[in-house]
Formats: C-alpha cells, structure tokens, sequence
C-alpha cells in the first residue's frame, strides 16, 4: 500500500525559482502532493504559485503573513502533515541547492529508518567549485554540532524526509527555535530520542550558495544557539527527551511540604543556578555512586523501588538491567523521571508515608536526599513502610547528607548571602532537619525499624556530601 506523502517547500522571494521547482518535481512522477509555504513573499512569490495550480493539481500554497523564521515555516508544515494524516514528508529548500532528482533515493533510504538527511558530507566532492571561505563556514558550523552537541550528521541542511508514521509527535513539539537553528536543534532531540536516522549523500553546486538567505547576524545566533543547547542539555537534560511513561495523578494527595515547585524549572537566577550544580552533582558524583552500590547489592533483574524519585537523572545507567519503578509526590518530579528513564516498570503518584504496593512488593528500596527533611520519628515511619514492601531479605539504601557535609555549609553560606547581599530570604529546596550524624547513629535508626546495617559509608568519594546506609530487612 503506497505510503501518503507530502513534499514541503518554504519560499521566501523565489518567483524566479517556484515555477522550474513544480515542474521538475511534477515530472518525477511521484505519488504524492506538493505544499509550497509562503511568508508573504514582496517579490509576489505567493501569487505565482497561486497562478500554477491550474497546471498542477496536487499543488497546495499557503500563505504567511511575514518572514517568520525558516524554522517556525517547518513546524508549521509538520503539525499540517500529521493533522492530514500525511505518513511521509520530504522537506526541501526551492532555490535548486536540494535537487528534486534526488528526492526518489532520500525516499527509498526512508523506507528502513524514521529520517533520511541529504548530507554533504558521505562523499568528499560534494561541494564542487565552492570557494575557500563558503567551505570553511560550512565546515564550522558541521564542526560545532557535532563536537559541542555529539551530533554526527549532517545537521544544519533541510533536505530530509521524515516518516511521520514512526515519528511521535511529541518528539517535534520538544524543538524550540523558529530560524536556523531548526535544523541541528531537531536533529540533536532526534538523536537524544534514540530516532534512526540514515544519511544520503547528495552534492551541492557552487551557483547555490550566492542565493543562500542566511544573514551573518543569522549565522552568529546559530553558532550562540548551539552553545545554549549544550548548557541546557547539561542544566537539565530531560527537556530534550520525549515522555513515554506518564503517571497517574491523584489529585487527592496532599503535597504540603510543595516538593513539586521545587522539581518545577525554576525561572529565578539564584534558584536556577543551584539547580545546574545540583543536576552535574547528581549525574556526575551520585549517579557513579548509586551505580556501584546498586550492582554490589543486588543482581540483574532485581525488582527496586526509588521511593522519592525525583527526577530520576541518576537511574539512566541500570533502567534497563534492574526493573525499575519509581514513587514520588511531586507530579513534576514523576514527569522528568518518565522522560530520563522510559524503560521503567511504572511510574506512580504517591507518599512514601504510605505506599501504594502490597507486602513484599520489591527486592529493594532506595532514596537519595530525601530522608534529611523529615524528623526522627518520621523517618523511623517511613524506614517502617520501606520495610513493609520489601521482601524477605530485602535491603534498603539511603543517601543521606552528613552532619559535617561539606553541602551543608556550602548551603548555609549561600543562603546568607542571599539574604545579607540580594536581601532574598527564598531558601533553594525545603529545609534539611535530619542530617546523619555517624555510623552509630545510622545503626540505632535501622534498628528502631527491624533493620540491620551492612554498609555505611562516608568520605572522599563524593567529596564528604552524603552518608551511604545500606541496610536489609531483620
């Protein structure tokens, strides 16, 4: 059954170029309809094309009411597609530097992947009698998206075909820029979001890049946007990754503590810088730790609970080798669990006071930064609830800040120079009431809830921040 697709051409003064582009797609026979859009071109762009859908029966045109950036008229064509019900859409520029000749093979090399892109970088003569400076802008910018942002293809072109019935949606609505920057900024979210993509080699003639509408103001936010997505991809990485795991909200669950502003993107500076550190803290220190404890107390497969998951930044390594489900309160914290970690078990709305999951549910239940925030009493409860799901055997291991962490004065300090210097009183997370204070103190809590310590730990490792308590279930 032949694939509905859908050819997609933005113009921006193209009168000269629209014509010769129908005709040459026209004559390739293809089965599929051709959408040129317009940003109300003042060379009358928009005119012309109307002109020709008498001559062209699958010709659609539509109309813009400016210049609103290469990338919006993408976007724009992409949403159109999937409302149609389009299962392909080729894109490609009207100024004859992507030629229609080469449409049939990017679509064939489709048909095994979910984006094919017209590269100029397969075959070293595809860009014949280019001059000296054009090959070396070009060259810089392939240079910067694939060493800052780890992209390997060709990512700055618009010739692609994309197969919109592999593609979820979703994965375009993550894409933010309306210019240039579509171009590698798409290709970075494919490649975060694990899309196949396969690369056609095409050529570009040299007669091409004296049209091309690319300003030098346009190049240099292009090259600025490229290091804007590699801090935020390092500030918070789950932006660029799609949801696939949506929990359930109960509505009904009290969050008095308000866990879910603080797993909310903050917009204050201050807040927002604690919570870069606070995110490479956590990928780079804890998450090698959590790793190595993890795989020294339990085998493959085992079924662990992350009771206050948060965002999950730390279970990406072992998602896939233990079987995973994480427990939060915070609505936002489960979705940015969801969008690092799709190969968990579940992800569940709920209180580590009184979890939603029968006696004996897990093999292991482990928490990072949580139990500082709640009193003595309380943690011995929740130490008990822990207990409750666990099976026979089962351990428990806790992150705990140290009473003499290094964290704890760093903290101190920058709240009192929050407020002596910025007179900003906003503390950066809910206070920490419960720090650990030994191995003797980690000892009496276990035991006050059936639990006998095996491990603990505290030291250089991570830079003397938090306490490791590996306990099993008496």
């Amino acid at each position: 059954m032949p694939v509905k697709t859908l050819i997609f051409i933005p113009t921006y003064n193209e009168r000269e170029n629209a014509p010769r582009m129908c005709e040459e797609v026209h004559q390739l026979g293809l089965d599929a309809d051709v959408l040129f859009v317009d940003d109300h071109s003042p060379d009358g762009t928009g005119d012309v094309l109307d002109s020709l859908k008498a001559r062209f029966p699958r010709l659609l045109v539509q109309h813009r009411p400016g210049k609103l950036g290469i990338g919006s008229a993408h976007l724009d064509a992409i949403g159109w597609a999937y409302d149609q019900k389009y299962e392909q859409l080729v894109t490609m520029d009207c100024d004859f530097s992507h030629s229609p000749s080469d449409i049939p093979a990017m679509i064939e090399a489709a048909g095994d992947c979910d984006v094919s892109i017209g590269s100029r970088w397969v075959h070293a003569d595809s860009l014949p009698g280019w001059n000296i400076l054009r090959r070396c802008m070009t060259r810089l910018g392939h240079f910067l998206t694939k060493g800052v942002l780890g992209i390997p293809q060709d990512a700055t072109g618009g010739f692609r075909v994309y197969r919109l019935d592999r593609i979820a949606r979703g994965i375009f609505e993550l894409i933010k820029s309306q210019g240039y920057s579509f171009f590698f900024e798409s290709l970075y979210i494919f490649n975060r979001n694990a899309i196949a993509i396969r690369e056609v080699p095409i050529r570009l003639p040299a007669r091409t890049y004296g049209h091309s509408k690319m300003s030098t103001v346009a190049a240099w936010r292009s090259a600025r946007y490229v290091f804007e997505l590699w801090f935020a991809n390092f500030r918070r990485p789950e932006q660029f990754l799609l949801e696939r795991k949506s929990p359930e909200i109960d509505p009904a669950l009290a969050d008095s503590s308000d866990w879910d502003s603080y797993w909310k993107e903050k917009t204050n500076k201050g807040a927002a810088l604690y919570e870069f550190i606070a995110g490479v803290y956590r990928r780079i220190v804890i998450r090698r730790n959590l790793n190595r404890t993890i795989r020294r107390n339990f085998p493959n497969g085992a079924a662990l609970l992350h009771a206050g998951c948060g965002s999950g930044q730390v279970d990406a390594d072992f998602q896939n080798t233990m079987r995973l489900t994480a427990l939060d309160l915070s609505p936002s914290a489960l979705h940015l669990y969801g969008r690092n970690n799709p190969h968990a078990v579940a992800v569940k709305h709920g209180d580590i006071f009184r979890i939603p999951f029968p006696d004996g549910s897990f093999d292991g239940v482990y928490n990072l930064g949580v139990m500082e925030h709640f009193t003595e009493e309380e943690i011995v409860e929740i130490l008990r609830e822990f207990r409750r799901v666990l099976r026979r055997g089962g351990k428990i291991i806790i992150f705990w800040p140290h009473a003499r962490a290094t964290s704890v004065l760093a903290l101190k300090m920058c709240h009192k120079l929050m407020h002596s210097v910025f007179g900003n009183d906003q503390q950066l997370h809910p206070p920490e009431i419960s720090h650990l204070r030994s191995r003797h103190h980690a000892r009496e809590l276990m035991a006050k809830a059936d639990f006998k310590l095996v491990d603990y730990r505290f030291g250089i490792s991570d830079f003397f921040v938090q306490a490791m308590v590996v306990a099993e279930k008496l």
